[in-house]
């Protein structure tokens, strides 16, 4: 889309902030009102409109993205997406140790250990370890834990707790970067730490480079995106 507008910024509207191109307030791709919880948030994604050039790149704008999914998604699929991000709890990328070698193994348990004691204790939501990649049936109570977290979030938070989880391949990892337990860097160290390793034996593509970049990427906005709801 070619760029329409000179100026964006923020104003106050009922229920909290809206987005402003030229004075007009933005609205979401389905055409409902942008309503920001927050101000910060709300400078945030007029900040990504006005950085636009010429042409106007989605794809750069990521908490205008985010914001969307809360308005236009969220609302309309809660319960399917509440159960996806749950499901996680079931096969969580933190439960899962290699056999070998053993560096490997030192570092899983240095790196993911402390996070699934951390959600034991805030959560009450005691994840079982295993070797090997079979799935080992989790407890009961700590999956319904779990899922409760899920369910008494927001849609702003839900929206920033969907892509993350997915990204990571974990809701340990979402929930303690969201949480601001760990940082953006240390979650995405954590997230590709298997992947990571065998970069150090075996080199990087291309194509694993880029994709490593976007997966940062979105662990960031996704981080950023949580602070600036929260103001």
């Amino acid at each position: 889309m070619k760029r329409f507008y000179k100026a964006a910024g923020v104003g106050e509207t009922e229920g909290g902030f809206r987005v402003e191109l030229d004075g007009r307030p933005v609205r979401s791709p389905a055409k409902a009102p942008l309503v920001f919880p927050s101000r910060p948030l709300a400078q945030g994604v007029a900040d990504e409109w006005a950085a636009q050039g010429d042409q106007i790149d989605a794809h750069s704008m990521p908490l205008m993205q985010l914001s969307s999914t809360a308005v236009d998604l969220i609302p309309a699929k809660r319960s399917d997406i509440v159960q996806a991000i749950s499901a996680y709890a079931g096969t969580d990328l933190l439960c899962y140790r290699a056999e070998h070698p053993q560096p490997l193994v030192d570092r899983q348990a240095q790196l993911w250990q402390p996070l699934l004691d951390w959600a034991a204790l805030t959560y009450d939501a005691p994840l079982h370890v295993c070797a090997g990649l079979m799935p080992k049936p989790q407890p009961e109570e700590a999956l319904a834990a779990l899922r409760r977290v899920v369910e008494r979030t927001d849609d702003w938070y839900l929206s920033a707790l969907q892509t993350t989880t997915g990204v990571c391949g974990s809701i340990i990892v979402a929930l303690a970067l969201l949480e601001g337990r760990i940082g953006a860097e240390e979650a995405f160290e954590v997230s590709q730490l298997d992947e990571t390793y065998q970069i150090e034996q075996w080199g990087e593509d291309a194509e694993a480079t880029k994709r490593r970049a976007n997966v940062r990427a979105e662990i960031v906005a996704c981080r950023r995106f949580v602070d600036l709801l929260r103001g």
